[in-house]
């Protein structure tokens, strides 16, 4: 398993090895050991899984605010998305920047965002589903969002076309109006 730094500090991208022969493939797609070798050092609690049915879904930017914030390790299993994390710690040197990565059930990489990061993705293929884990229970009262256009940010969406939204995260605030109480550092 390779782990790689990406320009995000604690943006990780994780590249499984892949086991092939005529049979089809084997790969782990997580292992402590591998990570801690690696400074990363998690205690996943919930695995959580959606399928997306048309191409352009967008789901995001989401994130729970302390003291139930989650670490997630994110990975397409059927399809393909562009995954984005967005730095939402103040005072952060990367505050507000965002890295985008495509992941499918063809390339097999994952992402890993930690605490402090807005998560979204937009489905690049019909019939996507995607798979994570996460290292804080879902805690409904701290779930927040933000736009996913918010020009502030300015994530170039791989797909120019109107998404497939859902209510709440169409009517998600900018980061500007975002509650949010991750502070770099801390």
């Amino acid at each position: 398993m390779n782990v790689i730094e990406t320009a995000l500090q604690g943006v990780k991208i994780i590249e499984p090895k892949v086991f092939g022969d005529h049979r089809g493939w084997f790969m782990e797609t997580y292992s402590v050991s591998i990570f801690e070798e690696s400074g990363i050092d998690i205690g996943f609690v919930q695995d959580n899984q959606s399928f997306s049915a048309s191409k352009g879904t967008l789901r995001g930017l989401h994130y729970q605010l302390n003291p139930k914030a989650q670490t997630k390790l994110v990975r397409c299993t059927k399809g393909a998305i562009f995954d984005v994390a967005v730095d939402i710690r103040k005072e952060s040197p990367t505050y507000g920047k965002w890295f985008g990565i495509e992941l499918s059930a063809d390339n097999k990489k994952q992402l890993l965002i930690p605490k402090g990061f807005a998560h979204g993705f937009m489905t690049l293929t019909e019939d996507v589903e995607v798979q994570y884990k996460v290292d804080e229970l879902y805690a409904p009262e701290f779930d927040r969002g933000i736009i996913w256009n918010d020009p502030a940010i300015g994530i170039e969406w791989p797909i120019n076309i109107k998404p497939v939204l859902s209510a709440k995260d169409e009517n998600a605030p900018l980061l500007s109006a975002a509650e949010n109480n991750f502070i770099y550092g801390e």
